[in-house]
């Protein structure tokens, strides 16, 4: 199809409107869109005209996805697009495109992508996160050389990504100059890299060149690499040429390696080769140094909240962080919003707040829900849990849930024996020994205490 100058125009008007809605940035529009235009179609390329060199580095690396799928989405058509800069058409007086050589690709995610807000300083530890911490930290005084990679997991909103960035943030300070590092997400990963093979001849190379000239790669969520078969080639081999090279690589994903569902096993096995670490709920004292800390960092005097709302909140919305975070701001904002300045927040306060909010609380944790979830565990019921049968099945199932009320709840020996049948405190005590020694000397035993207890806290 022959397009006119006046089509022409026409067309790139309609694409820089879908592209300015799209951004709803006007400094950048105005900056690398608004003095751009169609200089001519060459068969299935369409040549763009950008008036230095700079926007046209910017457009290429940043924009040429957009612009493509726009483009083709006004004409109809599959135009591949071609950002040139105005003074190399002008002095192409023979009007041979061939002749043009295209500002190289460069990829559009190398810069560190660090958020410095997450550091190692401002990471609380505790039981829940400290082996993770101890890990990461190592691994940021030491890149390359103690633990690699390091891989840690853990569900959505624990921290993996703030210690991410933390050992980033670390390893930047100490050395500012002469080492490189990338943050970036599975999904950026993938998505640049079919980016580069789509639009640019030259993207693969010099995707890979650039991935080989890092010195930390942080990647997180690792998991969405699942089921992109050359994605997964891709990185495997850049994987295996960056640990060899003794260049630290840490991966966060929400679920242990071995779980890991997609992947090939020849790159799963590559993850478990370093140090794989968890990262499990905040207990409650982490979760009330988690709230203490970000009233200290909003600059809130901790005294303008009481600290039985800091408990109920630590006790009741502690299933992650970004949960417990998000029930802080619920009753600071309702505090603001609707409360007499200088107010002190209290419980009144606080239960209202949370009122019809839709954050969802935990369940408290009572002998009857332990009851039932052992009773669960061991495909029981909670009448037979709580009888005076003794089959070895049942009264180990029995002495786990006595332990179990013992160690999470701040009630008495008697009031747990009054629970199972009205047993005596001694009973209660004795089941609770038993269960101590086995968890020394059973693995199995202890694994299934263990998921308990996990089962339980979330």
């Amino acid at each position: 199809m022959n397009y006119t100058t006046n089509s022409l125009a026409e067309i790139w008007s309609n694409v820089l409107l879908r592209i300015e809605n799209e951004i709803q940035d006007n400094n950048i529009f105005s900056t690398f869109f608004a003095n751009t235009k169609v200089h001519t179609v060459d068969g299935d390329t369409i040549i763009i005209s950008v008036p230095g060199k700079f926007v046209c580095e910017v457009l290429n690396s940043k924009y040429l996805n957009t612009i493509n799928e726009k483009i083709n989405a006004v004409t109809e058509s599959n135009f591949r697009c071609r950002i040139v800069e105005e003074s190399l058409l002008k002095n192409n007086h023979n009007n041979d495109l061939s002749t043009i050589t295209e500002t190289p690709f460069k990829s559009t995610f190398f810069s560190t992508n660090l958020n410095p807000i997450y550091t190692f300083d401002n990471f609380i530890v505790g039981p829940s996160n400290r082996e993770c911490h101890s890990a990461s930290l190592a691994a940021a005084m030491d890149p390359g050389n103690f633990f690699n990679p390091l891989f840690i997991h853990g569900k959505t909103g624990l921290g993996k990504t703030h210690l991410l960035n933390a050992i980033g943030n670390y390893i930047k300070v100490k050395n500012p100059r002469n080492i490189r590092v990338l943050f970036i997400s599975a999904n950026d990963f993938v998505e640049s890299f079919v980016r580069s093979a789509k639009f640019h001849d030259n993207g693969i190379e010099v995707f890979k060149d650039e991935f080989k000239n890092i010195d930390v790669l942080l990647i997180d969520d690792i998991q969405f690499l699942a089921n992109k078969d050359k994605s997964s080639e891709l990185f495997f081999h850049l994987f295996n040429y960056l640990i060899n090279n003794r260049k630290q690589i840490v991966l966060t994903s929400d679920r242990p390696p071995h779980e890991l569902k997609g992947l090939e096993e020849r790159l799963v096995s590559r993850f478990v080769s370093g140090l794989s670490v968890g990262i499990d709920s905040p207990e409650f004292e982490t979760a009330l140094a988690i709230l203490h800390k970000r009233l200290e960092l909003q600059g809130i005097d901790k005294n303008s909240i009481e600290e039985e709302v800091l408990h109920y909140i630590a006790q009741s919305f502690s299933n992650d962080v970004r949960q417990l975070e998000g029930a802080l701001n619920r009753i600071l904002f309702f505090s603001v919003t609707f409360n007499s300045p200088n107010k002190k927040i209290d419980m009144k306060m606080a239960l209202t707040a949370f009122k019809n909010s839709g954050i969802s609380q935990k369940e408290e944790l009572t002998v009857d829900k332990i009851k039932r979830t052992v009773a669960s565990y061991y495909n029981i019921s909670v009448e037979a849990l709580t009888s005076k049968i003794r089959t070895s099945y049942i009264t180990t199932a029995r002495h786990i849930a006595m332990y179990l009320c013992r160690n999470l709840l701040n009630i008495s020996l008697t009031e747990i024996g009054r629970n199972f049948s009205n047993r005596d405190h001694s009973t209660v005590i004795s089941s609770c020994n038993k269960v101590d020694k086995l968890l020394k000397t059973d693995e199995t035993y202890r694994k299934a205490v263990e998921e308990l207890k996990k089962s339980l806290k979330n």
